[in-house]
């Protein structure tokens, strides 16, 4: 795999690129029932596109003064343990940094909280369920 062939575009709303990855990880592979909601069509997106190729995604949006939510982050079951996850995450907070934000908090999945460890990401507050796994709130001051 030739990471220097990934390019990471930034689109307001959801595109359908983004839609479809997490149609495929979320609805088919998760078996998630409420994927899609309303902040979709505000919300700031990502997607990653390997030689054309829509790979990964993640959104954002505004959740307070100089605060940003990232979620919705998936990445193609074939391209997973690249460090992709990594890359997209990164860019969702640069992007919000150029914005002006300062602390980025998100909704992990139990069984990704060492990926968002490893990122920086600290856990605050109690396991919750979502949907039929457990999350866990995560912050991270940018």
């Amino acid at each position: 795999m030739n990471q220097k062939n990934i390019v990471i575009k930034t689109y307001r709303g959801l595109p359908e690129e983004a839609r479809d990855i997490r149609e495929e990880v979320f609805v088919v592979e998760q078996k998630f029932q409420e994927e899609f909601d309303t902040v979709d069509a505000t919300a700031v997106h990502l997607v990653m596109f390997m030689e054309g190729e829509p790979i990964a995604c993640a959104r954002f949006f505004p959740e307070g003064e100089d605060v940003y939510h990232i979620g919705r982050i998936a990445v193609k079951k074939t391209y997973r343990g690249k460090r992709l996850g990594e890359k997209i995450v990164l860019a969702a907070e640069e992007e919000v940094r150029r914005l002006g934000g300062k602390e980025v908090i998100l909704s992990a999945q139990l069984r990704a909280r060492g990926f968002y460890d490893f990122l920086g990401y600290k856990a605050y507050g109690e396991i919750y369920k979502e949907e039929y796994c457990d999350h866990i709130a995560m912050r991270k001051y940018l």
